[in-house]
């Protein structure tokens, strides 16, 4: 088969943490041609076999962008970075369908309001979830819906350890420690899942949810895990009403705390949507003792 026709698939946000997995692992599989879709083409010119212009806040970039293209990777930027995610994602599926556009991967996450009962209020997640009838009613050839997980990586980076007011470096969070209600992954690895789908529409491209998840973890066991490895620290439950005032967003996060103590992570139990994401992915997602000795290195005094 020529190189010149293999089909294309753009991946919008391409220099961050989803679409870049998205990039290699598509890259990596060698089926696809691959455009990346970043606001900063010329400084990434190397990304992939092309680099091109789109600004989800700027919907008139998205035409070109997806012109020609079999297949698009879709994620928004996170509403606590304050953007309209469903107004990103409704521009973006319209932009889709008008390029003709056979199959669209969406990344969502659960609709906290829905599961929840209206209980508790986590827009960076329900805000994804209201995309999703809005994919499934496209009528694209193909869609799937990706979910990633909390990120591994969040405890390396945005949520590292803190030095607590004893002395200790460690996590301060309105959250029981006890309850296993996280489920977490390397986020680089998302790009199995996706590349999967895009290979297997027949298995995966009729709105099935494929959620990436390496572990499921109460932060008890994420903290044991780590003091295994040589680390020391520790965990404070802080009182939700307290560390809600503590930072602008503070409260949406202190609501996603109770959200997964009270429903997991992923709402539900998901073992057969995990399940079929391995299978679709052709692996098993790394486990996080595994990432945590590589990732998170133990500092000697």
């Amino acid at each position: 088969m020529l190189s010149n026709s293999k089909k294309l698939i753009a991946v919008i946000g391409a220099t961050g943490h989803q679409g870049g997995a998205v990039v290699s692992a598509l890259q990596a599989g060698g089926q696809f041609k691959v455009r990346a879709l970043t606001r900063n083409p010329d400084k990434h010119r190397d990304l992939a076999d092309e680099v091109v212009e789109a600004d989800l806040n700027r919907p008139e970039t998205l035409a070109a962008a997806f012109k020609g293209a079999y297949g698009v990777f879709l994620v928004t930027t996170s509403s606590l970075e304050g953007t309209d995610e469903r107004k990103q994602g409704a521009a973006a599926v319209q932009a889709a369908k008008d390029a003709g556009v056979k199959h669209v991967v969406w990344s969502t996450l659960p609709d906290v309001e829905a599961i929840s009962g209206g209980k508790f209020h986590v827009p960076h997640f329900t805000s994804k979830a209201k995309v999703d009838p809005i994919v499934q009613d496209a009528g694209f050839t193909n869609h799937t819906f990706a979910i990633a997980p909390f990120f591994y990586q969040n405890l390396a980076g945005a949520m590292a350890p803190q030095k607590q007011a004893d002395g200790s470096l460690g996590w301060a969070l309105p959250l029981d420690p006890s309850v296993r209600c996280i489920h977490m992954g390397d986020i680089s690895e998302l790009g199995a899942i996706v590349a999967g789908a895009f290979v297997h529409p027949d298995q995966a491209g009729h709105g099935e949810y494929l959620p990436l998840v390496g572990d499921f973890m109460s932060f008890d066991e994420i903290v044991d895990v780590l003091n295994r490895q040589g680390h020391n620290f520790s965990f404070t439950r802080v009182p939700a009403d307290a560390f809600a005032t503590l930072f602008p967003g503070a409260a949406e996060i202190t609501a996603m705390f109770s959200y997964f103590q009270a429903h997991t992570y992923l709402g539900s139990d998901s073992s057969d949507r995990i399940a079929l994401a391995n299978k679709i992915a052709g692996r098993q997602p790394t486990k996080f003792s595994t990432w945590a000795r590589l990732n998170v290195p133990v500092q000697n005094p």
